[in-house]
């Protein structure tokens, strides 16, 4: 099972929320963020969680593809992550 969303589960983070977050990452990262830190995560968990998210793009790939949503989407948040990082 990826690492983000086993650490979701054990912190009794629903399937729903869940697909809903890798939903949101694919869309906006910046907001997911957001909505990660909304979860209720021990501070401890929540840092490795953002580590996690922040530094191995294929660790979202995988949990993408393990949930079943379209990778694609994760590609263009990438290229606009990007975009907006070089613009600062």
């Amino acid at each position: 099972m990826n690492p983000i969303i086993q650490t979701l589960k054990e912190h009794n983070i629903g399937e729903e929320k869940i697909a809903e977050l890798f939903q949101t990452l694919t869309q906006n990262p910046m907001m997911a963020m957001g909505t990660i830190q909304s979860l209720g995560l021990p501070p401890e968990k929540l840092q490795g969680l953002m580590m996690m998210v922040m530094s191995n793009p294929d660790l979202i790939k995988q949990a993408v593809e393990e949930l079943g949503l379209d990778f694609s989407k994760v590609e263009e948040a990438k290229a606009k992550l990007k975009a907006s990082q070089e613009q600062q």
